[in-house]
């Protein structure tokens, strides 16, 4: 009995010892997967805010750039018109023209014009032939 006591107890034994190790690990490993888990999105959300500020960063450098450019070529008209208009009235002409184009100015809206008469949806026809809606238009009379 003592042989049959000792082949059933110690594979019992080796199970259950085996389930408290297996739990254990499982156990102690969990957090440390969700945590470099939790690292990893971490790490690339602060990727991702940092290519962010530089995209904006960049945009607002160019932004700037544009507008330096824009003025430079305001500049530009601007002492090409007093130096190549051949009197001062031409020459406040283009300097006029020049400014009024920074600030644009709302275009008038065309108006439609006014009909005095409603459309026709037939062809109009002389006084002595019948008209397209007259129920012997289009077929021959006999003789």
């Amino acid at each position: 009995m003592e042989q049959t006591l000792a082949t059933w107890l110690l594979p019992i034994v080796g199970v259950i010892v085996g389930i408290a190790i297996g739990f254990l690990v499982a156990r102690n490993s969990a957090p440390n997967r969700t945590q470099r888990q939790v690292d990893d999105l971490q790490e690339r959300f602060d990727t991702y805010q940092s290519e962010v500020v530089t995209h904006f960063n960049t945009t607002a450098s160019l932004l700037r750039k544009l507008t330096n450019s824009y003025q430079d070529i305001q500049d530009h008209l601007s002492e090409g018109a007093d130096k190549l208009a051949l009197d001062e009235q031409t020459r406040q002409r283009l300097l006029a023209a020049l400014h009024s184009e920074e600030s644009p100015s709302h275009r008038e809206r065309l108006s439609s014009p006014a009909f005095t008469e409603q459309p026709k949806d037939y062809a109009p026809k002389s006084d002595d032939t019948p008209g397209t809606l007259h129920e012997n238009f289009g077929l021959k009379s006999r003789p």
